[in-house]
């Protein structure tokens, strides 16, 4: 694919190139690469001015670069056709999908899938090897089911959704269209409702449901789970890594992004465009605002407001974080001169 295809795919997103400058050099680009990986013939990316240096050494043919004249000027100079954007990973996530489509099988139902006879199916379904789709189950149109995926009864898959091998969607679950349930995922098994009594743990039945909306994708081997009442929402757009856990009656709102090994217990309530770092921990009904945002390992134990960062365990502003962070480093000095001072206030009362 010339360089200039390539262009005319990006639309208005790609009005300032080396092109316009140099229209004779219109190299065949035949694939893309990482900026430090980049061979002759792929195209690559410049997030920022953080990674200018790699325009100096990069083997790329072409580059998405930012709008820095700087960066653009030295890539002409190494004879690198470029492309500026202000947002140079957008456009690149745009471009690998001009070179790689995921596998997507031909419409068709496998002879060993177990379909029940109550089953609705949309049309042009994919429905592959020892999947089991149990009674009163709907699926959409254009959906694709692959093997060994597990459908319990009563449950509603929307079109063009994609259930990826071994993932087990329970009863009681809706999911809309365009949603991606990667392999080992369990959507709607039954939350962790037990009430202690004095001969043991008394079983609380969780006959809600669970509903993810359009677009959602969960993550290899992450569990949503259905509650005793009233319902588990993933709003649309929201995206959700590898093992993840949500408890039961959580409300997730839109287009949040939940990274790998995150776990909620039941009823935590999150805003739209909240962002949680790996292995951050929420306990039970607590509250995050739109646009709020934590670090990595963050333990959250109270509500927190629309747009804060928090940071640590417990949960921290950011600000407030660094500073106890930065006195935390210090704490063997400050523990010796604590000594010191209490020697001194010893030997000057003997």
């Amino acid at each position: 694919m010339k360089f200039s295809e390539i262009l005319c795919q990006f639309g208005d997103a790609a009005t300032n190139h080396s092109l316009t400058s140099n229209p004779d050099h219109d190299p065949e680009i035949t694939g893309v690469g990482a900026i430090d990986e980049a061979s002759n013939g792929t195209l690559s990316y410049v997030e920022g001015a953080k990674f200018g240096s790699f325009v100096g050494k990069t083997n790329a043919t072409a580059l998405i670069l930012p709008q820095d004249e700087k960066l653009q000027v030295l890539a002409q100079e190494r004879g690198i056709v470029w492309i500026a954007t202000a947002d140079p990973r957008l456009l690149f996530a745009k471009a690998i999908a001009l070179f790689y489509q995921p596998y997507r099988p031909i419409p068709e139902i496998h002879s060993t899938a177990v379909i029940d006879s109550t089953a609705k199916i949309g049309s042009d379904v994919y429905i592959g090897p020892h999947a089991v789709i149990q009674q009163g189950v709907e699926i959409g149109n254009d959906a694709i089911i692959h093997p060994n995926v597990v459908i319990y009864p009563d449950v509603q898959i929307g079109d063009r959704t994609i259930l990826h091998a071994n993932c087990t969607i329970h009863e009681r679950s809706r999911i809309g269209a365009d949603c991606v349930i990667h392999s080992g995922a369990v959507i709607g098994a039954e939350g962790f409702g037990f009430v202690p009594t004095r001969t043991g743990w008394f079983k609380m039945e969780q006959s809600g449901y669970t509903v993810l909306e359009d677009g959602v994708v969960v993550g290899c081997n992450s569990g949503i789970d259905r509650p005793a009442v009233g319902e588990t929402r993933i709003g649309h757009n929201t995206v959700i890594d590898n093992l993840v856990q949500i408890g039961h009656g959580c409300q997730i709102g839109a287009a949040c992004a939940i990274a790998g090994q995150v776990g909620m217990a039941g009823g935590v309530q999150l805003g739209n465009r909240v962002i949680l770092a790996g292995q951050t921990g929420i306990v039970n009904q607590v509250k995050m605002g739109d646009g709020s945002m934590t670090s990595a390992q963050t333990g959250i134990h109270s509500d927190v407001a629309p747009g804060e960062v928090v940071c640590g365990s417990p949960a921290l502003p950011y600000k407030l974080y660094l500073k106890v962070a930065a006195v935390y480093g210090r704490l063997p000095d400050m523990y010796q001169s604590l000594k010191q001072l209490q020697r001194k206030l010893k030997n000057s009362d003997d």
